[in-house]
């Protein structure tokens, strides 16, 4: 079953819970002139997303599909979404389409960079390039400018099948799950570099208000703040030898 609430005004977060992984996996549509799927999730799940996209506009209108990083949760069901809206284009890292998307994608993707704007009708967004930061070469955040909302991927990552959105610190339940990572097959999914700490803070300087989180509760509150914690904990975890 995928949980629609509405987050922030115009945007819906669209939650799967997935019981043997205790995880969500969650995706974002932005209702505008012209609307925004942000993670086109994973290829099995897509059936139920289109019935929950469904619920909220027509999924052949949407005209935007974007993602932070090249990997099958955030745009493995792409190629889907694009067969059934015709004027959907992919949106993504400037380095992601050239590295990887215009190749897997039955449609050139939009590579973005800081300096470009793309509007849907009543909102503004911006590709920051991240690498590394959550993972990959290619990744990067995306911002919106008109209500400073980060769509932050697997920053924040926390497990369980908790609200949709929380104004409460999520760094305790995001060092749980790192430290839950770091003891598993999974480990080492977030590299740590001289330039993570960087990367964050200039995140942090874009002083978002709303964080929309993949795998856990979105955020609601002095985003910078947050972003600064992160690095303490990412370093924490990450940076050994």
């Amino acid at each position: 079953m995928t949980a629609i609430d509405e987050i922030a005004p115009d945007l819906f977060r669209l939650s799967i819970h997935v019981p043997e992984l205790d995880m969500q996996f969650n995706h974002f549509l932005v209702r505008d002139e012209e609307p925004l799927l942000f993670h086109a999730g994973l290829k099995a799940m897509f059936p139920h997303l289109r019935d929950a996209v469904a619920q909220l506009i027509d999924p052949a209108t949407l005209r935007h599909i974007a993602w932070s990083h090249f990997e099958s949760d955030e745009c493995g069901g792409l190629n889907e979404w694009l067969q059934i809206a015709p004027q959907a284009q992919p949106v993504c890292t400037l380095v992601g389409k050239l590295v990887s998307v215009d190749d897997f994608s039955i449609r050139p993707a939009l590579g973005m960079t800081s300096d470009d704007v793309l509007s849907t009708g009543k909102y503004r967004y911006r590709f920051y390039q991240s690498p590394h930061i959550p993972h990959g070469w290619d990744a990067g955040v995306f911002f919106e400018e008109t209500r400073k909302t980060l769509f932050c991927s697997d920053l924040f990552h926390h497990f369980g099948d908790p609200p949709p959105v929380t104004s409460s610190d999520l760094i305790a339940p995001t060092r749980d799950a790192m430290k839950q990572m770091q003891n598993g097959p999974l480990a080492g999914y977030m590299p740590y570099t001289r330039k993570t700490e960087g990367v964050l803070k200039s995140l942090a300087d874009l002083k978002p208000e709303t964080m929309a989180v993949m795998h856990g509760s979105s955020f609601t509150g002095q985003g910078d703040q947050l972003l600064l914690d992160l690095a303490g904990v990412i370093a924490e975890n990450f940076d050994q030898p």
